[in-house]
């Protein structure tokens, strides 16, 4: 099987012709394909199919086998991808997702590729869209959550999936791997959730740490700077366009006055191979 390994800021994605190539177990093959030790090595394996609604749809299979509804970086690895392969000529390309469509837009310094900006679409509030338990239509903004009598104070946003933001003076000084899963898997998050340290630096700059549902620590989210930014915003700590200063690197997003989140960043191929 054919595979072309992708990286967007350091959250790295093995991509899947779904065109020429018939996986039978999806769970699987994520599992053993993404493994660092055994495997290729990725936070994720996405596969690209042909789509009756958008240009082609788009299949995100987490490294431990979940699936996810979205995902920020591994739209902009892809629409690089389709591009510079052939699929498509477009430069607006429309992806369909379990969160929806998404239209990443390629950008051009003269004929080569430098960022990649995509629509991430609008964020979602109520606790029922995140989902979160309690009162469906309350939105759970610097709410306090105890976890092992530490108490926190987080913000909640849906951007086709779970994210849950928390402010903090310095997010070095969170021990991620240990404070993660516990939050990931808290009880008022049904289908668990992704978790964000967020460190204020001025009005336009935000640093940030995340750990990824199903993936664990990454070195970038792109939906978690969507919903760190809305947080901040809620929060009255930045204006509605920062940058997201991230382990792997930098991301800019905009909350624009149509509600639409944009995020704009790099995405870069790593090396092709064949799967045996």
């Amino acid at each position: 099987m054919q595979f072309t390994k992708w990286q967007g800021l350091g959250n790295d994605f093995i991509l899947i012709d779904g065109f020429k190539t018939t996986i039978h177990d999806y769970t699987q093959a994520a599992i053993a394909m993404c493994d660092r030790h055994f495997g290729i090595g990725a936070d994720g394996l996405v596969t690209i199919f042909p789509s009756k609604i958008a240009d082609f749809e788009m299949q995100i299979i987490n490294s431990d086998g979940s699936e996810a509804a979205m995902c920020g970086n591994a739209t902009r690895c892809v629409a690089r991808y389709l591009y510079e392969n052939g699929f498509t000529d477009k430069t607006v390309i429309s992806l369909e997702t379990k969160a929806g469509l998404i239209r990443p837009e390629l950008i051009f310094d003269g004929s080569r590729i430098i960022s990649v900006r995509v629509d991430m679409g609008e964020p979602r509030l109520e606790q029922c869209h995140i989902p979160m338990t309690g009162d469906s239509e309350k939105h759970c903004i610097n709410q306090p959550l105890t976890v092992q009598n530490q108490q926190y104070f987080i913000t909640a946003v849906s951007m086709g999936n779970p994210h849950c933001v928390i402010f903090v003076d310095d997010v070095q000084a969170i021990d991620l791997s240990d404070i993660g899963p516990l939050l990931e898997n808290h009880s008022c998050f049904p289908d668990k959730a992704n978790i964000e340290f967020a460190q204020i630096i001025d009005e336009n700059t935000i640093k940030m740490r995340v750990w990824e549902r199903g993936a664990g620590i990454t070195l970038a989210c792109g939906t978690g700077s969507c919903a760190t930014l809305v947080a901040s915003v809620l929060n009255h700590k930045t204006k509605r366009q920062a940058t997201l200063q991230l382990a792997g690197g930098e991301l800019f997003i905009e909350w624009a006055s149509n509600n639409h989140l944009y995020m704009t960043g790099p995405a870069k191929e790593v090396f092709r191979g064949t799967w045996l």
